[in-house]
């Protein structure tokens, strides 16, 4: 079980990846308020985070960071432009969460074979445990 707190950090994270190309558009603002609803938090807390940062806090448990891996790049897809910058700084968070590089970038390729690069669930899980068997 996730505290408030990581909750508001996992939020602040897909916040600041959605920032980072641009300024949040509403697609990617409606993706963000599913997922808050989803942890729990209501929507004037997630838009006090829009304006305020809350330090990023990584999941303590494997599986909730490989969740959290999986929205980013769910998020990330949302506008359908992978840019280099983007492809980079998702690499990057998945370093810093201490997931496989080599997993990280499988599920970066694998993501161009489905419709709207969303990788099914059971997909990520499979290339993630392939690595780390």
């Amino acid at each position: 079980m996730q505290s408030h707190a990581e909750k508001l950090s996992l939020l602040s994270q897909l916040i600041q990846f959605a920032k980072s190309d641009a300024p949040l558009n509403a697609e990617e603002y409606n993706f963000i308020v599913n997922i808050a609803e989803q942890l729990g938090v209501e929507k004037p807390e997630l838009n006090s985070l829009l304006v305020k940062k809350v330090s990023i806090e990584i999941p303590k448990e494997e599986s909730d960071r490989i969740v959290q891996f999986h929205r980013l790049v769910l998020l990330m897809n949302i506008d359908d432009t992978n840019k280099s910058k983007e492809l980079e700084m998702i690499r990057n968070i998945g370093l810093k969460m201490g997931l496989s590089p080599i997993a990280t970038d499988k599920v970066l390729e694998t993501m161009h074979r489905y419709e709207d690069k969303i990788v099914p669930t059971e997909v990520l899980i499979s290339i993630f445990q392939r690595h780390y068997n």
